[in-house]
């Protein structure tokens, strides 16, 4: 893995643990405060640091992860931009169910200032199957 991959996967892994120990204003200075997630089949956007820590905020407030499992993890750096993407599978559950989510999530990153930070989001290939609790 090379010196920009390596900081990459770095900082996608903070911000993976952040969020996944129940502590998502953690992730804050690894955003850019104009960072983008693009919602799944495109249908919508989440627009800026705050906003965005506040969608992880409210789900970690409301879902307990049961499980969480990475593979497959890609990290393409072209200068001061990265694209790092990997697959996921994750059991949580609600109040009132319980939910598997598998597919591939995918991030944009630029080099600022020598930091590596995340610009925009997104997941694909999204799949969800609910049961009751």
């Amino acid at each position: 893995m090379t010196t920009g991959n390596s900081e990459v996967h770095n900082v996608l892994a903070a911000i993976n643990s952040a969020w996944r120990e129940g502590r998502p204003q953690a992730m804050r200075h690894s955003l850019h405060p104009e960072i983008t997630m693009t919602l799944p089949g495109f249908h919508g956007t989440v627009r800026g640091r705050d906003t965005l820590i506040a969608s992880f905020e409210e789900f970690c407030a409301n879902a307990r992860v049961l499980e969480y499992e990475e593979s497959e993890e890609t990290i393409e750096v072209v200068g001061d931009s990265a694209i790092a993407t990997y697959r996921f599978r994750m059991l949580y559950e609600r109040a009132s169910y319980r939910e598997v989510s598998t597919g591939r999530d995918l991030w944009v990153f630029q080099r600022q200032d020598g930091q590596w930070l995340a610009v925009w989001r997104t997941m694909l290939d999204l799949a969800e199957e609910r049961s009751a609790r």
